[in-house]
């Protein structure tokens, strides 16, 4: 009997997998097919190049030019993802063996998550006076109100009979944080980093956007669009929601397999 609802289950699964799997080819195809329906028909103002004519670009092009602007792209998005993620967790700790400063740190988040990126960036370049600073900074600023916030989240979803067994045994918050808080938390904190990859590629390719920087995918678009490559324009864009995706999917890959080993460690313990 429980190996037949094992395999029912098993059988369940996969058949959710397939149907998310085919879903996403359909909208995928469905998306092309608009897309190149409004590129040869002209519903827009604009021109909208075809997906042959984006895919033809890029092979005209070659692959060495969108190497050479992208690996600087992704370079400045990891430093700030790193930077950005990093001040986030610690300050989410800091709230927990810290109580009193949480409003301080929230308003902190929000006020990061609600400024403009546009608004800050004139200000970021006049205080560190250095392009790829800036630009860390604008990706690192992306990224920490959702890893803050999804961190400071999990690191209070233990139950309350667990934290009390520590104080029963004279541990005190710094045990609590070490002990049970800091697994709990994985499954969020690891979700709220992978929302966060792709922010940081926003991020860092808005800051190239402001400060123009010698190599990147931000001055490649403005370039492009200074000289009317539409395509161009097009393939560096799409290029750079790939980069984004293709860091949402990574992360996505670690969270699964760091959530399985933190739920069997709970499971033995």
């Amino acid at each position: 009997m429980a190996s037949a609802v094992v395999g029912r289950a098993s059988w369940v699964r996969t058949g959710v997998g397939t149907d998310r799997w085919f879903a996403g080819l359909v909208g995928v195809v469905a998306v092309l097919a608009l897309w190149s329906a409004a590129g040869v028909f002209e519903w827009f103002h604009g021109t909208i190049p075809t997906p042959w004519a984006v895919v033809q670009t890029i092979v005209d092009t070659g692959w060495s030019y969108y190497v050479e602007n992208f690996s600087a792209t992704i370079g400045l998005a990891l430093r700030g993802f790193f930077w950005g993620n990093l001040l986030a967790i610690l300050l989410a700790f800091l709230v927990i063996l810290i109580p009193p400063i949480e409003g301080l740190a929230t308003q902190l988040a929000i006020i990061s998550y609600c400024t403009p990126i546009i608004a800050v960036a004139p200000i970021i370049q006049v205080a560190f006076a250095q392009v790829q600073t800036m630009i860390i900074f604008l990706a690192a600023i992306s990224v920490f109100f959702t890893t803050m916030i999804g961190t400071l989240s999990g690191l209070r979803s233990p139950n309350r009979a667990s934290l009390d067994l520590i104080r029963v045994y004279g541990g005190g918050r710094m045990s609590q944080l070490r002990r049970v808080r800091v697994e709990a938390a994985l499954p969020n904190t690891l979700a709220a980093i992978k929302i966060a990859a792709p922010a940081a590629v926003l991020g860092a390719v808005l800051g190239e956007f402001l400060a123009m920087p010698d190599k990147g995918a931000g001055p490649a678009m403005i370039v492009a669009q200074q000289r009317g490559d539409i395509p161009q324009v097009w393939a560096i864009a799409l290029l750079c929601g790939a980069v984004a995706g293709i860091g949402y999917a990574i992360v996505a890959v670690v969270a699964r397999f760091a959530t399985r080993w933190a739920t069997g460690r709970e499971v033995l313990g």
